[in-house]
């Protein structure tokens, strides 16, 4: 299918509207290639006057460098090997399924498509583009009405293939994923909040931003990890507030406070839900509504007791490459942003089932 002028861009952002998931201090730079992969970190890939420089040498020189480039490189170069790995995974399921069904692959995924995608409806159609008007410029519904139903039936079709590839997953004892994900070791303060049993297997580490919307976002997909996976998982909270969020610093401030009278998790939840009033006073009337003693809180916040704490998070999280929030570590493999259910459970279902 094709679309044309501004309204191909608003079918292409609604596909990578996952990716911009996230708050930041700057815009991220695009267009950049990836360097070559190479697998071995002790592969000599230089020598001065017969001293040899190892690929692990230039990737710690590079850590140094730009910790946060290198971090978001190694990832992307990761997930799109990922990406097309699933896809090779995918074509082979569906392949060895046709044929014992003894039909063309065309022929098979037609029927099982037709099984599961549902017919596109007007309501569809239009709520599509009212949610992209600003981008038709001007053109009317009747004049896009077609390419929005292609575009679409073509996500379902995309839809209903993954759920295909799903189940032949889950029915075949032979798929094995080997592609290791890179990993970073986060160090767990013994003062960090934590939610979940300490003998998880699973340890999620957010670094993350009270004012930040993205944050706030990725909230009840935490707790829907939390309910999914029960006593399997743990979470830790690091302070990440950016420059760019005035309030933050002191809103997470206000969290330790308010976890020296055991209500960390609660004023935590209480400052997302009202991020837009993340003022001192507001702070103070938020300790007041979760029942906590008012002069020792105002105490603690007025003194800066714990802006140590939170600069120690910053500090942490920029060693590692942190520049945008909410970024989280699932047994120290990489997530950026507000990702969907689906990605914290596809990543925590295969560390569970290395344990």
């Amino acid at each position: 299918m094709t679309f044309s002028g501004s309204f191909r861009g608003a079918a292409l952002a609604s596909l990578v509207a996952l990716a911009v998931t996230a708050c930041s201090e700057s815009a991220s730079v695009a267009g950049q290639a990836l360097p070559a992969p190479a697998s071995n970190p002790d592969q000599v890939v230089a020598e001065v006057a017969g001293r040899p420089i190892t690929l692990k040498e230039v990737d710690a020189k590079w850590e140094e460098f730009d910790a946060a480039e290198r971090a978001r490189v190694t990832q992307l170069l990761y997930q799109n090997r990922r990406n097309m790995l699933d896809q090779v995974v995918g074509e082979i399921l569906i392949e060895n399924a046709a044929k014992a069904a003894s039909l063309p692959v065309d022929a098979y995924l037609g029927q099982d498509s037709a099984k599961r995608a549902t017919p596109v409806t007007e309501a569809e159609v239009l709520q599509f583009f009212e949610g992209n008007r600003e981008r038709a410029q001007g053109r009317t519904l009747e004049q896009l009405r077609g390419q929005i139903k292609e575009f679409l039936e073509g996500q379902r079709k995309q839809q209903a293939r993954a759920q295909l590839v799903d189940e032949l997953k889950a029915k075949s004892t032979g798929v094995k994923v080997m592609l290791d994900p890179p990993r970073y070791t986060v160090a767990v303060a013994a003062n960090d909040p934590v939610r979940g049993a300490a003998s998880a297997p699973v340890t999620i580490v957010e670094f993350s931003d009270y004012q930040c919307p993205f944050c706030a976002r990725v909230n009840p997909t935490l707790e829907q990890v939390r309910k999914t996976y029960g006593d399997k998982v743990k979470i830790v909270f690091k302070d990440f507030p950016l420059p760019n969020h005035p309030q933050a610093p002191k809103a997470s401030e206000a969290g330790h406070c308010a976890g020296e009278q055991g209500k960390y998790w609660e004023m935590h939840d209480l400052m997302f839900a009202n991020q837009r009033s993340l003022n001192v006073p507001e702070l103070k009337q938020y300790a007041t509504t979760l029942g906590l003693e008012a002069a020792k809180f105002t105490q603690c916040l007025d003194s800066g007791k714990h802006a140590g704490l939170v600069a120690a998070g910053m500090k942490q999280g920029e060693s590692m490459g942190v520049n945008s929030t909410p970024t989280l570590y699932i047994n120290g493999r990489a997530l950026i942003g507000a990702q969907p259910f689906e990605a914290f459970r596809q990543i925590i279902d295969e560390e569970l089932s290395k344990k």
